[in-house]
Order: C-alpha cells, then structure tokens, then sequence
C-alpha cells in the first residue's frame, strides 16, 4: 500500500508494493516514455515494434536513469484514430517481454486504458498500470488491478482522446480535479486497489490557460497523501505558447519540470531521461 509520512528533516516518502517486493522513495523519480506508436504526437519518441530497436532505447533510458519505463501502443494525442485491441497487444506485448528478458530489474508501466492489455501486459512481465481514464472507458479495469495487486496510476482526463479537446468548460478546474480524485480514491477503496499514483492529466481534456493554471497550483493535489505524476513533456502547452514544435520543445520541458517538482510532483514522465535526471539532480541542490 502507498503511504505517505512528512517531518522536518526529510521530503515527503512514498513506499508501495510490486509483486510481493516492498518500494520507496523520498526523492523524485523518473518515468521513461517508450511509445510504441506510429502517430504519437511527439514523433521523436516513435519506437518501431522491432526488437533491437525496443532494446536499445529501452537501454538508452536505462543507461540516463529512468527509474520506470512506460510502454504504450495507443496514441492517445488530441483526435488519436482509435485501435483494436488485438493490435495494441501486438505492439506492446513483445516489448514488454524483450525488455524484461534483457533488463528484468527494471520497472515497467503498461499504459492503457483496457483492461484486457492490462492484463496481458501484467502477465508479461509490466510492473505497474498507467490509465489515462482511471477506469472511466472501461468497467472491467478497476476489479482487474483489484486482482492483479499491482501499483495503478491514475489520471485526470474527460471523454475519450477523440472528444476531449471539447470537454474543458470548468467553472473551477482545480477543486473539480480535487473532487475528481477524492471520488476516484474512494472507488479504487472498494476494488481493493491500495497502491495509487494520480496525474493530473496535462494536455487532457484541458485548454494551455488551464494546463498552466493546473500547474501553478499542482501542489493543491498533495492534500489527497498519494505520489503525483507530471506528464509535461513536450506537450503543446510548452510548443504552441513558445511558437515552435514538438522537436524543439526540450528547453521548455526542463523549465515546466523543476516547476512540477517545486509545487511537489513525485514522478516526471518524459520523453528525455537525462535533462529530467539532471533538473531533479539541481532540484535536490535547492532542497537537500
């Protein structure tokens, strides 16, 4: 089970369980994106489903510090086309069985938001569950990380990838994100679901004023005692504000990065392992 403890001379801590093994931490970690997509909105982070290539940015990752990876075979960027679901298990499924034959220490997240993946994902060796709906797009998700006992993270979206850009009417986004939360915590209670991340689902069913509003007072979301997850990462908010792409959008990550960690995110998910490894690293200069 998380939990979470704060005293005067140490950060925040956060332990939680992984197929029977006991986790913690006390410093902020990172999760390494490895998208095994074709459309993915950053085309940068595309890994194409061949072994050798999955191996060798998995071990790239690795080798810059990513304490977790996160595979996933939906695109899930505004207006995404949408996929069966025996073709997400043939992307990701082989990748996850690659990665954990070559590295079988390193933690691995399946991102989706089905829960036949999921499960397939578990049985092939994933860590954790990375839902983008918290359950919401399919019933059977919850009872099933229920019965897998594995680690679930948890994010902020309405509708679908393909409705959510016309789902960001809020008459107050963070106390409905809050409330979002507190309903979902005590939904996972019932399912028997102990060990929970929440992300507040940048980019997610929210507008660039309201994904910098939700940044500002991200450490709101610490009141709920659980790890928050920013997943930042060269998303629109930094390369439409900036006037550039995706591709040029690293500067602006790191930026948006040490201001997650200042406002008390406990995870960064990236797509660079090595300037997220070295933001924490000046971070914990500030505050050591």
């Amino acid at each position: 089970m998380i939990s979470s403890t704060e005293d005067k001379l140490f950060p925040q801590k956060y332990t939680f369980q992984i197929k029977g093994c006991l986790y913690s931490w006390n410093k902020p970690k990172v999760m390494g994106i490895i998208n095994l997509t074709p459309d993915s909105f950053f085309e940068g982070s595309r890994v194409p489903t061949d072994k050798k290539l999955v191996i060798f940015e998995a071990e790239k990752k690795i080798k810059e510090g990513a304490d977790f990876l996160d595979l996933g075979g939906y695109s899930t960027r505004p207006g995404a086309a949408n996929l069966s679901i025996e073709e997400e298990i043939n992307r990701v499924i082989p990748a996850i069985l690659e990665i954990k034959k070559s590295f079988p220490d390193t933690l691995i997240s399946i991102d989706t938001f089905r829960s036949e993946v999921a499960k397939a994902g578990v049985e092939a060796g994933a860590d954790l569950v990375n839902d983008i709906s918290a359950g919401n797009l399919d019933p059977k998700m919850l009872p099933l990380i229920g019965q897998l006992g594995v680690p679930y993270i948890a994010m902020h979206m309405r509708g679908t990838p393909q409705t959510m850009q016309h789902e960001t009417d809020y008459s107050d986004l963070i106390s409905e994100v809050l409330s979002y939360f507190a309903s979902k915590i005590e939904q996972f209670a019932k399912f028997g679901i102990k060990d929970v991340i929440i992300d507040p689902g940048f980019g997610f069913a929210k507008t660039s004023t309201q994904n910098f509003e939700l940044l500002r007072q991200l450490s709101s979301l610490k009141c709920l005692g659980l790890p928050i997850l920013a997943g930042i990462s060269r998303k629109s908010m930094i390369y439409k504000t900036l006037d550039i792409s995706a591709n040029e959008a690293l500067n602006g990550t790191t930026a948006l990065n040490m201001v997650a960690l200042l406002q008390g995110a406990a995870i960064l998910r990236v797509h660079d392992v090595k300037e997220a490894k070295e933001t924490i690293q000046l971070f914990e200069q500030l505050y050591p």
